[in-house]
């Protein structure tokens, strides 16, 4: 196969697995993980770090409620290929955190519903296996916020 259409399907590959990222954690759909992540991978976000895919997969899942909405929006993805490696790649990330009270109509007085946005860069580093690209490493930093944020429990 051409070198350039190699690269063009290598950066597809990885910008859909960035979006899947994204899909997983607003759907809560955690188990799902799994297939995104390396043996190895390793995060480090404000919600903790955590190293091998189960610790990744119960992080995600103790900062990513249900019962509250969340929309991930990840923007300017840039990859540097290098063979079946891309260690340097980011994106810009910005997250919110919706009210936490469903939207639902108060049978009593509620507490005020509480909405949190955050803007982080993602910094993904990404290895080839052999049924597809993975995240090998993902970290956020974050940049600014709006609101006030829920701190989830952590793990005991």
């Amino acid at each position: 196969m051409d070198a350039t259409v190699r690269e063009l399907i290598d950066r597809n590959e990885i910008a859909d697995l960035v979006s899947r990222l994204g899909v997983v954690l607003d759907e809560g759909r955690f188990d799902e993980m799994k297939s995104l992540l390396a043996e190895d991978v390793t995060v480090r976000t404000p919600g903790g770090a955590a190293q091998g895919p189960e610790a990744v997969i119960a992080q995600a899942s103790r900062n990513h409620r249900p019962e509250q909405p969340i929309q991930h929006l990840i923007t300017n993805l840039l990859v540097d290929l290098d063979g079946d490696r891309a260690a340097a790649a980011r994106a810009n990330l910005v997250v919110h955190f919706g009210a936490t009270d469903g939207g639902a109509e108060p049978t009593t007085a509620p507490a005020p519903p509480v909405e949190y946005t955050l803007g982080e860069v993602y910094r993904f580093g990404l290895v080839r296996a052999p049924d597809g690209w993975r995240f090998a490493s993902i970290e956020t930093t974050p940049l600014w916020y709006s609101g006030t944020p829920i701190r989830p429990p952590r793990a005991a």
